[in-house]
């Protein structure tokens, strides 16, 4: 079979497979809108979206409290996933993730430095310090992560990023816990939740996750080529630099823009990607990342809106945040990817 036609094969599984889980998601934003402190039937919630509220109550409940967070944890959710799968192409290293490669830690000690010394208090202020606090991690993390005659490696990066994610995270709470209205903040967001925002944040928050969400699909055929070796890919005409550079941009858009409204939520960028891709295997599209991308982006979501539900139901009326469910099922996953990079390397 020629390549054109293991192309032509690829597509419709492609498409197939990204309306599937695009079917998934909007079955969780539908319980996402039913379920918390107030249970809504489907059926309400469906009539209150058109304009046929059953009373006040459920019509405050679903347009005031629950759109916006079901918008928020589709948006900032999209934005992790992507940032995880470009982080991991872009270094070849599956352990890449903007929380434990520091990105998420950077952006946070960024946010509460500038609520607690500068005394910023809106998002639209602090999500700068997010940006500048995002990039200087990752900077950071890379260069500890190169340092030794092997050069860098993916256990090497995840060991600098929990390295610098654990000093910033000591720094962030020194800050917090000297300013009461820093330490107000942190205490909920630090644990990575979708509650208590509203749609003017989203909106704020929205066009540096577009323009971020754009330079990282932009990315997907270089990566391909990436893939390859950075000799290989400058033999096929890539301007590596160009890419890396584009694609860092992209990551501290994503990231800064998602922590700075929901907090330091690490292991979604690095489970999703690797779901990804054995989806992507199993429906036989390999590892094309202009299908991986917008594959990463539509299940992050899922996955932080399925922690999100589940966070409501557990401990009833009591909320779990998100983040701290996430971290439940994402750090055994982290450890045996660990355990298995180690087991190659010997």
């Amino acid at each position: 079979m020629g390549t054109s036609a293991v192309r032509a094969a690829k597509g419709p599984r492609a498409v197939l497979l990204l309306a599937l889980s695009s079917a998934a998601l909007l079955v969780l934003c539908g319980l996402s809108m039913a379920y918390g402190a107030l249970g809504v039937p489907l059926d309400q919630v469906w009539h209150t979206l058109l304009g046929d509220a059953p009373n006040s109550r459920i019509d405050n409940v679903i347009w005031s409290v629950r759109l916006p967070r079901t918008a928020l944890g589709l948006a900032t959710g999209a934005a992790l996933g992507l940032s995880g799968a470009l982080m991991q192409a872009l270094t070849r290293n599956p352990l890449a993730d903007p929380g434990i490669l520091g990105v998420s830690a950077g952006a946070a000690f960024a946010v509460v430095l500038s609520v607690g010394v500068l005394g910023i208090g809106s998002v639209y202020g602090y999500i700068w310090f997010a940006f500048a606090g995002a990039m200087a991690a990752s900077v950071l993390v890379y260069l500890l992560g190169g340092l030794g005659r092997s050069g860098s490696t993916p256990v090497k990066l995840a060991l600098a990023g929990v390295a610098v994610t654990s000093l910033l995270f000591s720094l962030t709470s020194a800050v917090a816990l000297t300013d009461p209205d820093a330490l107000n903040r942190y205490r909920f967001w630090s644990a990575g939740s979708l509650a208590n925002q509203n749609e003017e944040v989203l909106l704020r928050v929205l066009p540096f996750l577009g323009v971020g969400a754009v330079l990282a699909l932009a990315c997907a055929p270089a990566l391909n080529r990436l893939a390859l070796g950075d000799d290989v890919a400058r033999s096929l005409g890539l301007r590596v630099g160009v890419v890396r550079v584009q694609g860092v941009v992209a990551v501290t858009l994503l990231t800064g823009g998602a922590v700075a409204v929901i907090g330091p939520v690490v292991f979604v960028g690095l489970v999703v990607p690797h779901i990804a891709r054995v989806l992507a295997q199993y429906a036989g599209i390999g590892p094309d990342h202009r299908w991986l991308l917008p594959l990463s982006a539509v299940l992050a979501p899922c996955l932080l809106l399925a922690a999100d539900i589940a966070g409501r139901l557990i401990a009833k009326p009591v909320e779990i945040q998100a983040g701290i469910l996430v971290a439940f099922l994402g750090g055994p996953f982290f450890i045996a990817l660990v355990r298995r990079r180690r087991l190659a390397e010997l």
